[in-house]
């Protein structure tokens, strides 16, 4: 099985592949642990951010610790968010980067041009397609703006961002960037953010967030049924991620519903990594059998 397979079996039967993000290297151990014990397929995955404004060190580091509790047939390894711009407004050496994550063992890359115009974000994602492919890994780009990240989270009120639909990924668009990027699967925004990093916010409870279905629907129409991902997972209310898997999103994003247990369980602990990663483990356990609904998924996925 490789991410490519995986993500395609995922979309055509209808359920999706949780993607795990990994800030802290202690987290590894109890998230494969809870993919294993709910006998579930899914992604290890880590973004530039999470070794820039987190503890995750650096792909490299990811990998090694990958390589140590990683369980062949339970877990794939993901490169999540290389932006070309990021967060702060600035250049990144993407293909540098995504270089040294296939070098190490990663079976799927994404590189984030979603901050460029239309056809500079084709350009690069084209660019990556083609270095990724030489090492038969799979390709995800993103096209719109999933929102967050930047400092105090989504800069705007939540019902104004879906109401105004705000970032979402045009059709057309899409239509287009399927056909010309050479990427695998696409990101897509449909009223799902990210969760804010700034010290002063990172903490902070998600507002609850709903995802438009009929766009969804549309995006997945107009790209030829494209696997979609939904990135922004945690705090989504759980009736639209199921019914997001029957219209073609086919992998999830899950980052800060795993890694604020771990900040608290430290808060509340100072220097107990077991206790944390228990709530880490306790916590995963819960997004895989009760929210997502994929424990036993491990045997559909073959």
């Amino acid at each position: 099985m490789n991410s490519q397979q995986a993500v395609r079996l995922a979309m055509q039967n209808r359920t999706i592949i949780p993607a795990f993000n990994i800030p802290y290297l202690p987290m590894m151990e109890p998230v494969v642990q809870a993919i294993v014990d709910e006998d579930s397929l899914a992604m290890i995955q880590v973004a530039r951010l999470e070794w820039e404004k987190f503890e995750s060190q650096s792909p490299e580091a990811v990998a090694k610790e990958y390589q140590k509790f990683g369980k062949e047939g339970y877990t794939l390894l993901h490169l999540d968010h290389v932006p070309v711009i990021d967060e702060d407004q600035l250049k990144v050496d993407y293909i540098s980067i995504i270089k040294r994550a296939l070098d190490v063992g990663y079976q799927s890359v994404m590189v984030d041009g979603s901050r460029l115009p239309l056809d500079e974000n084709i350009a690069v994602t084209k660019e990556v397609s083609e270095v990724a492919k030489a090492f038969g890994a799979a390709v995800e780009a993103e096209l719109g703006a999933v929102s967050g990240h930047e400092g105090s989270g989504i800069g705007l009120s939540y019902e104004e961002l879906f109401t105004s639909k705000k970032g979402f990924t045009k059709p057309e668009e899409a239509a287009r960037f399927a056909k010309e990027s050479g990427c695998d699967w696409m990101s897509v925004a449909a009223g799902s953010f990210h969760g804010a990093i700034a010290s002063g916010t990172k903490h902070l409870k998600k507002p609850q967030a709903r995802l438009d279905i009929d766009h969804i629907a549309t995006l997945f129409e107009v790209t030829g049924n494209m696997p979609l991902v939904l990135h922004g997972g945690s705090g989504i209310e759980q009736d639209y991620i199921l019914k997001a898997m029957a219209n073609g999103i086919a992998k999830i994003n899950v980052g800060t519903e795993i890694r604020q247990p771990y900040e608290f369980a430290l808060e509340e602990k100072p220097g107990d990594i077991a206790y944390a990663q228990e709530k880490v483990y306790e916590r995963a356990r819960w997004v895989i059998h009760d929210f997502l609904r994929t424990a036993g998924n491990h045997s559909k996925l073959k």
